[in-house]
C-alpha cells in the first residue's frame, strides 16, 4: 500500500492500495473523516458490516474497533483521503462553545455522511495538495480540519456531542467487551485501554474472570470461531483467517492443527 502524507503530523492523508485486497485493523485514536475516491472499502465491526463506494464519506469515531478490507473496483485501485480531527484542534474549536454534557452519547462505529456540495468541494480542494513537493504548513492543515468540523456540524445533527467528548475510555464490563471484540487482532495493551484499564489491571481482572491469560483465551476463542466458520458455513481457510484474528494463513494453520490435531483443510474429513 502506498501512503502519502501532506504534513509532518499525518493529519490529512492520501492512501492508495495497489493490492487486489488489502486488510487491516483500525483503532483510531482521533475522529477521522474518510472519503473514498475509488475502489471499495468494507468496514467490519463486531455486529455490523458497511460498504463504501467511490464518492461516499463517513466519520470513524475515535477508540472504536473495526476491520478494513480495501478492494480495487472497475479497474481502479482503492484510493481515499483521511482527515484526522486532532484533539488539539477540536479542543480549541469547542473551548468557548457550551455543550450540554448530559446529552453526550457514544456513537456507532461508523457514521455515514450524506453526499452534498459541501463535502464534495471540501475534498476536491485538497486533491492539489498531494502534488506539492513540500509539506503543507501546519497552520493550513489545521484550517482544513476546522473546515471539516464546521461542515460536519452543518450536515449532521448532534455531532457536537461526539466531537466535543474528550474523556478517556472509562472502566467497562470486561466480559461483554471481550466476547464482542475478541476477533480483532490488536495488542493486549489496546484491549486494556479500551476497557478503561492499565495493562496490569487488565491482566489481573482477566485472570479473575477467565482463569487464564488474555493471549491464551484470545487464541482459543478465535480458533473456535474459525472451526465454526469452516464446519458450519463451509468456508475456506483463506477466506476466514483474517476475519478470525490471525495475521497470516500459515500461522492460522499451525495454531489450528496444534489445537485440534488436524489442519483446517482436513476439517471436513475429520468431521
Amino acid at each position: 500500500m502506498a501512503v502519502r502524507q501532506i504534513n509532518n503530523y499525518a493529519e490529512i492523508v492520501f492512501t492508495c492500495s495497489e493490492a487486489v485486497h488489502q486488510n487491516s485493523e483500525l483503532v483510531a485514536e482521533e475522529h477521522s473523516v474518510v472519503r473514498v475516491l475509488s475502489g471499495q472499502l468494507k468496514v467490519i465491526e463486531s455486529n455490523k458490516v458497511y460498504f463504501f463506494e467511490s464518492g461516499e464519506t463517513f466519520l470513524f469515531p475515535k477508540n472504536r474497533l473495526a476491520r478494513l478490507i480495501k478492494t480495487g473496483k472497475d479497474g481502479l485501485p482503492y484510493r481515499a483521503i483521511i482527515v484526522k480531527l486532532t484533539q488539539d484542534v477540536l479542543k480549541a474549536f469547542y473551548e468557548h462553545k457550551k455543550i450540554d454534557a448530559v446529552t453526550r452519547y457514544k456513537s456507532d462505529v461508523i457514521i455515514p455522511l450524506s453526499k452534498g456540495p459541501l463535502l464534495n468541494s471540501f475534498f476536491a480542494s485538497m486533491l492539489p495538495y498531494f502534488d506539492l513537493e513540500y509539506k503543507l504548513p501546519r497552520e493550513l492543515s489545521e484550517l482544513k480540519i476546522q473546515e471539516a468540523i464546521a461542515i460536519l456540524r452543518s450536515i449532521k445533527s448532534n455531532i457536537d456531542h461526539i466531537l466535543s467528548d474528550f474523556s478517556e475510555p472509562h472502566k467497562i464490563n470486561l466480559v461483554e467487551f471481550m466476547e464482542r471484540n475478541y476477533m480483532f487482532n490488536m495488542p493486549i495493551e489496546k484491549f486494556g485501554y479500551l476497557t478503561g484499564r492499565s495493562l496490569t489491571t487488565f491482566k489481573r481482572d482477566f485472570k479473575k474472570v477467565y482463569g487464564t491469560t488474555p493471549q491464551k483465551w484470545l487464541t482459543q476463542k478465535r480458533l473456535e470461531l474459525a472451526r465454526y466458520q469452516l464446519a458450519e458455513k463451509n468456508r475456506k481457510p483463506s477466506e476466514i483467517y483474517l476475519e478470525t484474528g490471525f495475521e497470516n494463513l500459515s500461522h492460522f494453520s499451525y495454531a489450528f492443527k496444534k489445537q485440534f490435531g488436524f489442519t483446517p483443510s482436513k476439517l471436513p474429513k475429520a468431521k
